[in-house]
């Protein structure tokens, strides 16, 4: 699989939306605005990660961190871990983040995994021009990625861009495990 070289950690740091997805049992069926906020920690290198979603005006959400998978290596392949479950995190859970894409300036990503089991497709605004979307989906599609799983997220209204908004308390966390 075909990722990018040379990816810019600095650059690629801050708010994404996410555009579309392949569904996941991780994330609310009926989650809308969903974001990631990416920040460098000062003290390693590592890429601090915070996932964030509402459900019914309420915010769910998870931290983690992202680290490159190989130092040695150009290729923007990172591992990306959260402690689970977001109320009581204990159990360590790690996946691969692989960015297949970014254009120039930073403005959209396509972010897979080896298994193919799950696509992203981000941008820096929470809507995306159609064209640049249907590229996208070509490249995942070039990629060997099953398209007709792609799920576009909503974004009816921009959620506050503070942490204040009502939390669920990691109720969604639970309800994923049941497929709700």
């Amino acid at each position: 699989m075909k990722v990018v070289r040379n990816l810019d950690l600095e650059r690629y740091m801050g708010r994404w939306y996410e555009i579309a997805c392949f569904p996941s049992r991780f994330q609310p069926k009926n989650g809308a605005n969903t974001r990631a906020t990416y920040s460098l920690d000062p003290d390693g290198g590592a890429v601090k990660v915070l996932n964030e979603t509402w459900t019914d005006g309420r915010r769910g959400y998870i931290e983690g961190t992202a680290y490159r998978a190989d130092p040695a290596s150009d290729e923007a392949k990172l591992k990306v871990k959260f402690l689970v479950p977001p109320f009581l995190p204990v159990f360590p859970v790690v996946g691969d983040y692989w960015v297949l894409h970014i254009d120039d300036a930073y403005q959209y990503a396509l972010v897979g995994q080896p298994s193919r089991n799950y696509l992203w497709i981000l941008c820096r605004q929470p809507q995306m021009d159609e064209g640049v979307y249907n590229e996208l989906v070509e490249r995942a599609k070039e990629e060997g990625y099953d398209v007709s799983k792609l799920r576009r997220t909503a974004h009816p209204d921009p959620p506050p861009e503070s942490q204040e908004a009502p939390r669920d308390g990691g109720m969604w966390w639970i309800k994923s495990l049941f497929g709700k």
